[in-house]
């Protein structure tokens, strides 16, 4: 059975940093790709940036410049470097999966076959 298991959420101050941390375990492939997304009570979910296999990186272009995406193939590990964040970060944070890869970035949900079960990020005064 394929797990997503986040961490590295908590409570933090605008303009501090926080690394968000997603390891699969259940499975002996290299997953597609992995990716962030974000949820406010209420709001639809968003994709904050997606990684594939290979390298390549995708950005929402409110994050773009102070979030970096990264992960290691071999652990199927992935990690969301947040820096400079406010107080409109505050969501909780979903790591997804996917089995295979795509020629784009830009999947839809439907593409992530596996998803974690979400950690919580505020960023409060």
């Amino acid at each position: 059975q394929v797990q997503l298991v986040e961490s590295g959420g908590g409570l933090v101050q605008p303009g501090d940093s926080l690394r968000l941390s997603c390891a699969a375990s259940g499975i002996s492939f290299t997953l597609g790709h992995m990716a962030w997304y974000r949820q406010a009570p209420g709001k639809q979910r968003e994709l904050v940036a997606t990684i594939s296999s290979g390298g390549n990186t995708l950005y929402a272009d409110s994050v773009q410049g102070r979030f970096t995406i990264s992960r290691n193939n071999a652990q199927n590990t992935a990690w969301l470097q947040m820096s400079r964040l406010s107080v409109t970060d505050t969501d909780v944070y979903y790591c997804a999966a996917s089995r295979r890869s795509y020629p784009s970035q830009r999947l839809s949900e439907s593409k992530y076959d596996y998803w974690g079960q979400g950690t919580q990020v505020t960023v409060s005064s």
